[in-house]
């Protein structure tokens, strides 16, 4: 390395002698507000840390994934599936020579704006603000709600791999210019879905929901019959049925496989994601959050400034900031407090 190379110089270098020609580069990366570049890090790998030091990645750990407040240690929550996400993500990228710094970063922050109690919260918290969708929200959080209003100042490629990890609203989409669609955000697409299908059929059966022996035959021929069988499978099909060295690369899966990923996640929604939906426990979840969003909207002034002093935001969006940033123990928590008497000595 020369005297006046930088370290991360130096890891621009190798990325442009590595990676395939259709990645998404370092040193082509866009920010909204220009910063002096790191000497040691790459424009991706700021945006991951940057991610990871903030706050609402910390509040992950306590959103549920799927099951509302289970009884056992070892279900996923929001942020153990991010995890799992971008474990899977880096791994089907470094085998099609793509950036994995990028696919780390969207990673880490494409779930940043779920609710507290899953999709389940997500749904109530529609209805109060329609059109409410997490992937917007996550968005919001990077550009807006982190650091007091400041955001993370995360690089175009990072925004537009988080907010296009789940279809975002046409105007939104079409916000974005001079940045589009990277193989990198395609690569986190799939392994999203890879890890979901698997990790919440894997915590379905350990809540005694399911049980292996009910996955469809033809499931367990083209995927495996075991959590590590079906993924090794689907991460292996992704990576050998992708073509980024062409002019106009692609990231997909074979249709086999593809179809066989489809029928297990239909299977999921009729055996564990529906009726979980029904559940007294998920009931009772998105009413909590239905009447704390009723409370804040009657009762602006009580939340927290940060939350309450932007201004051109109609307050029904403010009020949904507050409500999604919540964990789930937080946000029983103000339900009870606000809305359950107290016995008095």
């Amino acid at each position: 390395m020369g005297a006046q190379t930088s370290i991360r110089e130096h890891l621009e270098q190798r990325e442009r002698a590595w990676l395939s020609p259709n990645a998404t580069f370092s040193d082509t990366a866009i920010r909204q507000r220009l910063e002096d570049p790191s000497s040691v890090r790459t424009e991706f790998q700021r945006d991951r840390d940057r991610i990871v030091h903030s706050k609402a990645f910390r509040r992950l750990m306590h959103k549920t994934q799927v099951f509302v407040a289970p009884s056992g240690d070892h279900y996923r929550t929001r942020l153990t599936h991010t995890l799992e996400v971008t474990q899977i993500a880096r791994t089907i990228g470094r085998g099609l020579r793509l950036n994995e710094d990028l696919i780390e970063s969207i990673g880490l922050g494409h779930d940043l704006g779920h609710t507290p109690f899953g999709h389940a919260g997500e749904m109530a918290l529609a209805e109060f603000l329609q059109n409410f969708r997490h992937n917007e929200q996550s968005l919001r959080i990077v550009d807006l709600l982190e650091k007091d209003g400041a955001g993370l100042n995360l690089t175009d490629q990072v925004r537009y791999g988080i907010v296009h990890h789940s279809k975002p609203d046409d105007e939104l989409s079409q916000s974005f210019t001079g940045v589009s669609a990277s193989l990198e955000g395609e690569v986190l697409r799939l392994a999203d879905a890879v890890a979901y299908i698997n990790h919440d059929w894997d915590d379905a059966v350990r809540a005694g929901i399911v049980s292996d022996n009910d996955l469809p035959p033809e499931v367990v021929e083209a995927l495996g019959r075991t959590h590590a069988q079906r993924i090794d499978t689907l991460v292996t099909d992704v990576i050998q049925s992708s073509e980024v060295g062409h002019a106009i690369g692609s990231v997909r899966m074979s249709a086999e496989t593809l179809g066989a990923a489809n029928e297990m996640r239909a299977f999921l929604f009729d055996r564990v994601y529906y009726p979980l939906n029904r559940t007294p426990n998920t009931v009772k979840a998105q009413g909590v959050i239905s009447a704390l969003c009723s409370y804040y909207l009657d009762h602006f002034e009580e939340m927290p400034l940060e939350y309450r002093q932007r201004d051109g935001d109609p307050p029904e969006r403010l009020v949904a900031d507050f409500i999604a940033s919540m964990t789930d123990r937080y946000a029983i928590d103000r339900y009870r407090e606000l809305f359950v008497p107290r016995y008095r000595d």
